[in-house]
């Protein structure tokens, strides 16, 4: 009730100050919104309509129903029918904000406008040729002051800092995050290409296998790496992620390994994968079961 009858006020002050006409409103479960006939409004206008809002709630000018008897009443002429069929008949409602405006409702409404306690505009959203003023009523304003006093204690605390340093020390944190994923991603590729020539180093003529798990992996390391070792006649079995529950693999070999191990391996792993460019990859959802992976290749390839 509160948020309807707000709206009825909020959409009185809209058009009496400023010509804006209420199209369509939705009273949702948290904000509601008017939509006006305009394609941009101020925070000027905002703030005006809001001060002149909640002047009224607080001369608390009283809102009430008249029911008229049928469509002909002359009376009707002076509220606000939008929608009503030419061809109604029967008794017409209206609900009546004291000086202010007339409107034909059907629905429930508090008696006085100080019932409304407050109203508060939030923003506006454009739309296409219009704009949704959204705003708060009576409880959802105490609701709302609460909300953000709650998140302003729990930022407070992990941040060190007051509301009014938030922003600021935001951006601060957003451009250090983005330095370190940088410089975290440089890293990788540099270690997968350490990890490649460690391999190429150390590998014997026999050993023609590399299996490999990075935690911190992702799926242009295992590309690096496979890039890296660059050949043919080398088979390698990579993951990257949790080593207990989900990750990638990618599993590089000739064609004809591919299609025997390639299936084998999603399978064991719990995952899918998809075979393209001499590399079988894809999701695994039990990274637990990689030594099982690890045994099967090297008993096939190293004996």
């Amino acid at each position: 009730m509160q948020q309807h009858s707000g709206q009825h006020l909020v959409t009185a002050v809209a058009d009496a100050m400023y010509g804006f006409k209420t199209m369509s409103w939705n009273l949702g479960e948290t904000e509601s919104f008017i939509e006006l006939n305009t394609s941009s409004i101020t925070q000027d206008q905002i703030d005006n309509i809001e001060r002149v809002v909640n002047e009224k709630i607080r001369d608390a000018v009283p809102m009430y129903p008249t029911l008229y008897d049928s469509i002909d009443d002359p009376k009707l002429k002076e509220a606000r029918t939008r929608g009503l069929p030419d061809d109604h008949v029967g008794p017409v409602r209206v609900v009546t904000i004291e000086g202010m405006e007339n409107n034909m409702c059907c629905g429930t409404h508090v008696s006085n406008l100080s019932h409304l306690q407050a109203v508060k505009l939030l923003v506006c959203e454009k739309g296409k040729g219009k704009c949704y003023l959204i705003f708060l009523v009576g409880d959802r304003v105490l609701n709302y002051a609460q909300k953000c006093y709650n998140n302003n204690k729990a930022l407070t605390e992990r941040l060190k800092t007051g509301p009014d340093n938030f922003a600021e020390l935001i951006d601060k944190l957003q451009k250090t995050s983005k330095s370190t994923q940088k410089n975290a991603v440089t890293l990788l590729r540099d270690l997968a290409v350490l990890e490649a020539e460690k391999f190429k180093q150390k590998k014997s003529p026999d050993n023609h296998l590399l299996c490999l798990h990075r935690k911190e992996g992702d799926v242009e390391f295992m590309n690096i790496l496979v890039n890296e070792v660059n050949d043919q006649t080398v088979t390698l079995f990579l993951t990257v992620g949790d080593e207990k529950t989900t990750g990638m693999f990618m599993f590089a070999a000739d064609e004809a390994t591919i299609t025997k191990f390639g299936p084998k391996i999603a399978e064991l792993l719990e995952g899918k994968g998809f075979s393209r460019y001499g590399r079988y990859q894809g999701k695994a959802n039990k990274m637990a079961n990689r030594s099982k992976v690890e045994n099967i290749l090297r008993g096939h390839f190293i004996g």
